[in-house]
């Protein structure tokens, strides 16, 4: 089967599928992390090439409630409209089978609500990251290996995170805390390869 993971630079996705036989390719406008099968440029020139599945993971920057407070001036500038718009664009793709992942967003009000809503706790990893995924012609991802929820962590002004996603300040932050779970990443590659 072909498998184009888009919007993945970690190659956690793209490798799990490979492992399990699928010509997988991932595709970011960043580089791959880890040698592989990878695209570098935008999904758009990869779209139509003939995939049997897709896995995107559209940048959640302008999307993710957790960044509600800045969202009038998304709306004012049109990051937010731009950030629907190739979620859209995607969820539109010649593709018979897709996954659109991305945390809580304003996509389950703007678009569409999620099929469902996932944790990696119930993959395996003993952390809370509430994941929604948007499907089309996917059965819905069923848990591999229910774990603790893992812990948490007050911040300085009062707010409860998971222990995993409280790092420290620093220029690839972002990266660490947008990375797909291996657990999860293996599960797609089961459940839906």
């Amino acid at each position: 089967m072909r498998v184009l993971i888009a919007c993945e630079y970690s190659g956690r996705v793209r490798d799990a599928f490979l492992r399990r036989g699928h010509d997988a390719m991932s595709c970011d406008l960043l580089p791959t992390e880890v040698e592989g099968p990878h695209y570098q440029g935008p999904v758009e020139d990869v779209l139509n090439d003939g995939w049997d599945l897709m896995i995107a993971h559209p940048p959640c920057t302008h999307l993710a409630v957790s960044g509600a407070k800045h969202f009038a001036a998304k709306r004012a500038d049109g990051r937010q409209q731009a950030a629907l718009a190739f979620v859209q664009m995607l969820m539109d793709a010649p593709i018979e089978r897709w996954c659109i992942e991305n945390p809580v967003s304003v996509i389950s009000s703007q678009i569409k609500k999620p099929d469902q809503i996932i944790q990696p706790w119930e993959h395996g990893h003993e952390h809370q990251k509430k994941t929604c995924l948007w499907l089309k012609n996917l059965p819905l991802l069923e848990p591999t290996k229910v774990v603790s929820k893992g812990d948490f962590v007050v911040t300085s002004g009062g707010k409860k995170l998971p222990a995993w996603y409280s790092l420290p300040p620093s220029p690839d932050r972002w990266k660490q805390r947008s990375r797909t779970f291996q657990g999860i990443a293996d599960a797609m590659s089961q459940q839906w390869g």
